[in-house]
This record gives C-alpha cells, sequence and structure tokens, in this order.
C-alpha cells in the first residue's frame, strides 16, 4: 500500500500564474504531488523572480512560491504562443491562472474555449472581486481586497485609521480557498466526469474570514456597529495584548480560565472582587483589571517566565512573536511550520512549511526552484511532441525564452 501523501499524483496542471494568489494556490498542489507546468511570459517571467531579498540573483520570493514547478517561458500574445497553451489544456487536469477578468477570453484562451479542447478540465481564475459584478473589471490589489471586505476597519484603534494587515493575506488566503476548491472539483468530477470554472475572489475569501460583524449587524438592525478594537478584544476581558516585561503578551480568558489567572498572578481575592465577577463587570473595568495583570507581569524579568507562569496554571496566553522569532522556535521546528530547504543558487534558506497533516507522511521534500525556461524542451518535445527543429525556431522568434537564471 502506498502511504505516502502524494494524493495528487498523476495530476497535472497548467499554471498561468504570477505574483502571489495564484502561486500560493499551485505552491500547495506541488506539495501534494501535482506535475505543475508553469507558464512565464518572456523575457522577465513571473515578477517575483525580481523579488528582494536576492542570492545569486535568485529571488526568495521566487523560491518560496514556485519549489518543483517546471518552467516554459512563452510569449502567449502569439497565435503561435495561444495555440501551444491549448495545446497543453488537452494534458492536464487543471488550469489556474490570476489575470485580470476577461484577459483570458480575449486572448482566445478562457474556459470556453480550454473546455471544448478538454471537457473533464478544471479551471480556477483567482481575481480580485471576481468574474462577475459591477467590480469585477477594476484593478485590484491586497490592500484593495482588505478595504473592501472589513478587514482593515477591524483592524487597528477605534479612534484612529483603519489599518490594513500587514502580510498578503487576501492574496495567500484567495490561493488557499482555490487549492480547496480545486479539491472538491476534482473529486466531483470523479463522480461526473465533468470539469467546471472555479471564481476565487480575494474579496468573497477575505469577507467569508468575519465571525461576529456581519450577523450580528443584521440580527440587531445595526445596533450592533462591528468597530475595530485595538489591542483590546471587544466580547471578553481579560483578552488582548499586555505590556510584558519586554515585548507584549496576549491573554485570553473565557469564564472558565479566571480563576487559573487569578491563582498564577497570587491573587485569589480578585475572584471576589465585584468589580470583576462575571464578564459584563470585567468589560466595564477592563482599565483596572488590565492595569493589575500588566504590573503583575513586570514584577518578571522576562516575558519567557510570565508564560511559563500564566501557562503551568493553564492559562490560555501566548507571545506577540515577529516572525522572525518563529525561525528557531522548536514546536515551528518540529512541526514542520518552519523548514529549511536548499536552493542550488540562493543555499539554504527558511520558508514556511506545508500547513496540512495527515496521518500519511508527507512526500520527500526536494523539490527546487527552476530557471527561467528550464523545462521548455522537455515540455514542447516530450509532452507536445515538437521537433528539436521547431522548437529551435521558436525560441530564434523570440516566442520561446529561456534565461539561466
Amino acid at each position: 500500500m502506498d502511504t505516502s501523501n502524494t494524493w495528487l499524483q498523476g495530476v497535472s496542471v497548467l499554471d498561468l500564474t504570477r505574483y502571489l494568489a495564484g502561486p500560493a494556490c499551485t505552491r500547495l498542489l506541488t506539495e501534494l504531488g501535482a506535475n505543475i507546468i508553469k507558464v512565464e511570459q518572456p523575457p522577465y517571467g513571473d515578477p517575483n523572480r525580481s523579488n528582494r531579498p536576492r542570492i545569486n540573483k535568485r529571488a526568495g520570493t521566487h523560491i518560496q512560491q514556485n519549489r518543483g514547478k517546471k518552467s516554459v517561458c512563452l510569449d502567449i500574445n502569439t497565435e503561435i504562443g495561444k495555440e501551444v497553451i491549448l495545446e497543453l489544456s488537452e494534458h492536464v487536469d487543471i488550469v489556474v491562472e490570476n489575470f485580470s477578468p476577461g484577459v483570458l477570453d480575449r486572448k482566445g484562451l478562457g474556459y470556453e474555449e480550454l473546455s471544448q479542447r478538454n471537457p473533464r478540465i478544471i479551471m480556477a481564475s483567482v481575481s480580485g472581486f471576481g468574474q462577475t459584478g459591477p467590480l469585477s473589471s477594476l484593478p485590484c490589489f491586497d490592500l484593495i481586497a482588505q478595504g473592501y471586505a472589513g478587514i482593515m476597519h477591524m483592524t487597528g484603534e477605534a479612534d484612529r485609521p483603519p489599518m490594513f494587515v500587514g502580510i498578503g493575506m487576501g492574496d495567500t488566503n484567495a490561493g488557499v480557498h482555490a487549492f480547496a476548491a480545486i479539491g472538491h472539483a476534482l473529486f466531483h468530477r470523479e463522480r461526473t466526469g465533468r470539469g467546471t470554472h472555479l471564481d476565487i475572489s480575494m474579496v468573497d475569501a477575505l469577507f467569508h474570514m468575519h465571525d461576529m460583524p456581519v450577523h450580528a449587524s443584521s440580527m440587531t438592525n445595526g445596533e450592533y456597529v462591528p468597530m475595530r478594537q485595538g489591542t483590546e478584544f471587544q466580547m471578553l476581558s481579560p483578552a488582548g495584548s499586555f505590556k510584558g516585561p519586554k515585548g507584549w503578551i496576549v491573554i485570553l480568558c473565557a469564564e472558565a480560565q479566571i480563576q487559573n489567572l487569578y491563582e498564577a498572578m497570587g491573587k485569589p481575592e480578585l475572584q471576589d472582587d465585584e468589580r470583576f465577577i462575571g464578564n459584563p463587570a470585567r468589560l466595564d473595568n477592563r482599565a483596572a483589571l488590565t492595569e493589575i495583570i500588566e504590573s503583575w507581569m513586570q514584577s518578571f524579568g522576562s516575558d519567557e517566565e510570565v508564560i511559563q507562569k500564566l501557562q503551568s496554571h493553564r492559562v490560555p496566553c501566548g507571545p506577540s512573536l515577529a516572525p522572525q522569532d518563529a525561525l528557531n522556535h522548536p514546536h515551528f521546528l518540529e512541526r514542520g511550520t518552519v523548514r529549511t530547504v536548499t536552493d542550488p543558487l540562493a543555499g539554504e534558506i527558511q520558508i514556511p512549511g506545508f500547513p496540512f497533516k495527515s496521518s500519511d507522511p508527507l512526500p520527500e521534500d526536494n523539490y527546487t526552484a527552476a530557471a527561467l525556461g528550464e523545462h521548455n524542451f522537455e515540455i514542447l518535445n516530450g509532452l507536445l511532441g515538437k521537433s528539436p527543429a521547431t522548437i529551435k525556431e521558436l525560441t530564434e522568434k523570440g516566442i520561446l525564452f529561456a534565461k539561466e537564471h
């Protein structure tokens, strides 16, 4: 029995993506053993290749997002390039693209054209606003999606301007949603034999992440007004960021953990303090309770000592880790949340690990990021059967391109 986690072994993907949202999807498909053919536009390929930092002209973003993918550098704006894409669509199960809506249709490479060549094909289109709707034709980047989806409105201090989340959450979140949708589309195809066109919107995917703001506003006829909460979680006290001896410590106590917190602090008398009996009272007297907690924290020499004391009493808490602080954290390393990969040009670098675990071991991680157009010959000759002379001619005409780095 094959106990490896190559669940997508034998599944081929035509990757027409660039930047972040699309590659975030196909990066996950790669990890499960799919064969990814990444088509890049000459002469520079995916803009990720030029991101900094770089070592020996190799960008960390390119390594992180495109390891294990085969690179074909092809001008799809030419008739010959278009025909190559149509031919490739006959040999793959999945197409992933994140062009602006309508671009591929105008090139004659939209879902209708590809599905005529291959009725079983699954196409995932990732965009800012989606393929339909009044906003669909507008340009959209991560921050714009965060704004429309209400993420910025809910982030920051209530009396300060809305803040964007400091990572490309809209892009990567849309990529994960596309990855999930593709898996279910494959399952549906196994039962029906039919492919489908998946329309994944950054705004839709972000909006779906809301917990209370949407339904609470609806159910109370607007009486509940969602608002950013700063360092304090709106629904509970104590809950939020607290100033430790050096940095910030996150605590969230529901009713079941309050006594544990008081015992950890050596202040059992607080459970009889009328200001703090029940969550409504603690919310009303939040500032006073926060001052007591932070004063207690200052009696320690380090944040780690505070956290160890709280955790020994089963108080839900943790540090506010900077990403670089996670690189050597034992929990992140043991689970592979952070992993070290080796690139032939950049050497060893650390990147985020595969986020899903199962009882099957993951496939062996021996992926490398391809040079631009590294697999032109392999794909056009080996898969499409084009002669070496034809490939040479396409290269001389600039329709095919390759570059060492």
